[in-house]
């Protein structure tokens, strides 16, 4: 397995916009793509409290370029990403990392 760790910073204000927007529109795409979702957080306390992280869990670096482009080009996202943003911005930057476990990983 290969996990995907990805962090979204909000301007502020904008975090309760961008968590409504997985819950009602990504994750039922995401579903439909056949994307694997491993976990999703907030930061409690830390750097910035308008950041979401979460992973993503991939069974090879050709499984997620087949299905991460077939998501991003779907027209049922570009229109609910551009629906989400039609008061500014709700994502300021995002951070993605592909990591691989460890031979003493409790997660493969």
């Amino acid at each position: 397995m290969i996990y995907e760790l990805r962090i979204y910073t909000s301007p502020p204000g904008r975090l309760p916009d961008l968590l409504a927007r997985f819950q009602n529109l990504t994750l039922a795409l995401w579903d439909k793509h056949g994307i694997r979702q491993a976990g999703f957080w907030t930061t409690m306390i830390g750097e910035s409290n308008n950041q979401l992280t979460y992973l993503l869990a991939w069974e090879s670096l050709a499984e997620r370029e087949t299905k991460w482009t077939a998501f991003i080009k779907d027209p049922d996202w570009v229109s609910g990403r551009d629906h989400t943003e039609r008061n500014g911005p709700i994502v300021a930057n995002v951070s993605s990392q592909l990591l691989q476990p460890t031979a003493f990983s409790s997660v493969r």
